[in-house]
């Protein structure tokens, strides 16, 4: 029988995203019907996994700095295909996220790998239906040149998987639960009903798939005996270098597992930062 933790790595470290995409789902199918082992054996307590720092991936596209990432809009189509390519690398990244997480952490319950084995299949099918979206606008993945910021918060928060869920999914990820609904109303205004309603099914699952990272965030808290609420914001201070900004989507996060002390605080910090702009 095959190995979750070895499927897992060779999803990661494939390069073609075609071939990526489709053992992502292979995979997925293999889970779910009970045909890969996920307790480590006893030839694999004395091998833990390697520090896989970079996913496998093409020469396109070309990675730059956030800084030099041209700004993206709704008034042209290539603005807007700058867009939604923008989307399918962060949706790419995040099935390389979704397996890392299952590779990485292990002795974990069960349901630890049923939660980013789901998130891999449904990221993986949120990256062709936004890819069909970029080839119906006469572009392909790899047009447009991307950042790798949410990957490389992945690589600072490796070591720590309190800090993995907290970053990566409940600052980093969760905010598309706040600006996705705006760009699926820009896109239905446009006319763009198809990348619209899959806006919607990504908006849906993203809910989904932030609540995983909150489950195991408040599953390791627990663990190490430490308040929740206050270690969110300790963790946002250690790796950010500011607090998230609003508009936050309040009835979103909190059906992803946010707290309504959590939300409050984000709030005052972001009223606060507002406030301190005005007045600059």
């Amino acid at each position: 029988m095959k190995n979750l933790y070895d499927e897992a790595k060779k999803c990661f470290l494939t390069v073609d995203p075609d071939e990526k995409l489709a053992l992502s789902l292979e995979i997925v199918g293999a889970w779910d019907s009970g045909q890969l082992e996920w307790k480590e054996g006893d030839s694999l307590q004395h091998e833990p996994p390697l520090q896989l720092n970079q996913p496998g991936r093409q020469d396109k596209p070309v990675l730059v700095e956030v800084s030099k990432v041209k700004n993206r809009g709704f008034k042209s189509v290539q603005q807007r295909a700058s867009l939604i390519h923008a989307l399918v690398h962060i949706e790419m990244t995040a099935v390389n996220l979704s397996w890392d997480s299952v590779y990485r952490y292990r002795h974990m319950p069960k349901e630890y790998y049923d939660d980013w084995v789901q998130t891999a299949k449904e990221e993986s099918q949120h990256f062709f239906m936004l890819r069909q979206s970029l080839r119906d606008m006469g572009y392909d993945y790899g047009d447009f040149p991307a950042h790798n910021e949410l990957w490389q918060m992945a690589v600072n928060t490796a070591d720590d998987l309190m800090a993995r869920m907290a970053i990566v999914h409940r600052v980093l990820e969760a905010r598309a639960l706040d600006v996705v609904p705006f760009s699926v109303d820009k896109f239905r205004n446009l006319g763009d009903s198809k990348t619209a309603d899959s806006l919607v099914v990504i908006a849906n699952d993203e809910i989904g798939h932030v609540n995983s990272g909150s489950r195991w965030f408040r599953y390791q808290c627990e663990k190490e005996q430490v308040d929740p609420d206050k270690m969110f914001f300790t963790l946002i201070q250690k790796y950010l270098k500011s607090t998230p900004k609003g508009p936050f989507n309040r009835e979103a996060r909190l059906k992803a597992g946010f707290s309504l002390a959590e939300m409050q605080e984000l709030e005052r910090l972001d009223a606060e930062y507002k406030l301190a702009r005005k007045r600059a």
